[in-house]
């Protein structure tokens, strides 16, 4: 994710076995927690590296193919490139700064027929999840957040849902679908979050350790090896 001549060999293998991709999805991601001013700047710097410059590379290693089958790209982005979700800095930054990119990319790509989508995620469970829970410096602001918020979802409904908007070409998609409610008061989220945190992250500090967590899920666990976001190569392309 983070190597481009890997991604360009990655997409290269591809073309070479399956065609052109017409479809290709940046998922990969890990995240980082734990207050930043005692955060390790080096894995600070791998969460954005992989979330953030491993999708854009992603993007790049892919878009010939797009080009080629009028195809489309989805970006899985998170509730957290809506509303700030401390202490998890990195990360809140890596899937804003995607959904930036998103934007740019599908105005710059749409007179080539090829069309891009976001994808806004809440908690899944999956292996960074799962990690995340070990902490209680993650573990207890969570549990503090409202009921739908707080809660995780299987990760086959998910992908199901985000299939169906490839198949679609939407240019956004939200996991659960209440998410898309957060859009139009998203301004308004940040004041609420302080608000919160003031009172509960002071509290957290009295009763549990605040260190920072290391790297969550796929390739912050030694011995895992982080698979690109996934590819499809369905022959049509999405409606101009």
């Amino acid at each position: 994710m983070t190597d481009q001549a890997a991604l360009d060999a990655a997409a290269g293998e591809v073309r070479r076995r399956l065609g052109p991709a017409s479809v290709v999805i940046a998922n990969a991601g890990i995240a980082e927690g734990g207050p930043f001013a005692t955060s390790d700047l080096r894995s600070w710097h791998r969460v954005i590296d992989v979330n953030l410059v491993g999708s854009a590379q992603t993007a790049r290693a892919f878009l010939p193919d797009l080009f080629t089958t009028a195809g489309h790209y989805l970006q899985v982005a998170s509730l957290a490139s809506i509303g700030a979700a401390p202490p998890l800095s990195a990360y809140c930054a890596a899937k804003s700064g995607v959904e930036a990119f998103a934007h740019p990319l599908r105005a710059e790509v749409a007179h080539e027929r090829v069309s891009v989508g976001i994808g806004y995620l809440n908690w899944i469970a999956t292996d960074m999840i799962r990690d995340l829970d070990e902490h209680a410096v993650l573990r207890e602001p969570r549990a503090r957040m409202p009921l739908p918020v707080r809660r995780s979802g299987p990760p086959e409904p998910a992908a199901a849902r985000l299939i169906r908007s490839v198949e679609r070409c939407r240019t956004a998609v939200y996991v659960p679908g209440w998410l898309r409610l957060t859009q139009p008061v998203r301004a308004a989220l940040p004041p609420v979050v302080l608000r919160l945190s003031r009172r509960e992250l002071s509290l957290l500090q009295a009763t549990a350790p605040w260190r920072p967590t290391g790297p969550l899920g796929g390739p912050g666990r030694p011995g895992r090896r982080l698979l690109p976001g996934g590819l499809s190569v369905a022959t049509r392309g999405c409606p101009s």
